[in-house]
């Protein structure tokens, strides 16, 4: 049986993600992640998961996301399962990318649900999996290949 106070840090640790993200904060990101992350977006870009360390998703986050304008990525409906040193959380997102540009709205927001894999460390819990399913979208989704061509340089 997970303690309340567990649950409560699994789910600050996730939302810290989100916030940090939004806010910018790249270098405080790294309190919330493991070394090493198991990521998985398959459900938005195809492909296969991928194991990142937590400087090359930091480094790819804050290059793809920071080429927006503002975003902000909306947490909801914690459900968290605690067992020993490890928890699975599970929330329903919502995200909002901004990007104004000449061809096309300015807008484009996508929803679902995250799945977070979390392990019990001397500095807390961090995160050490990250599955995005997408279960819906609107707006403008060229603004994902808009910031990956900002972030390669060719914005």
């Amino acid at each position: 049986m997970s303690s309340v106070a567990d649950r409560l840090d699994v789910i600050d640790t996730c939302t810290r993600m989100a916030w940090y993200i939004d806010s910018g904060a790249w270098e405080a990101l790294a309190e919330v992640f493991s070394e090493e992350i198991r990521l998985d977006y398959t459900s938005l870009n195809g492909g296969e998961p991928a194991v990142l360390s937590r400087k090359e998703l930091i480094g790819a986050w804050s290059g793809l996301l920071g080429s927006f304008t503002t975003t902000q990525h909306l947490l909801s409906n914690y459900l968290v399962d605690v067992e020993g040193d490890t928890a699975v959380a599970t929330a329903m997102f919502q995200a909002t990318h901004r990007m104004p540009n000449e061809h096309g709205g300015p807008l484009w927001i996508l929803g679902g649900r995250y799945r977070f894999d979390l392990a019990r460390t001397g500095e807390g819990w961090r995160i050490n999996g990250v599955e995005m399913t997408a279960t819906w979208a609107d707006g403008n989704q060229h603004l994902l290949a808009r910031a990956a061509e900002a972030q390669s340089g060719r914005g």
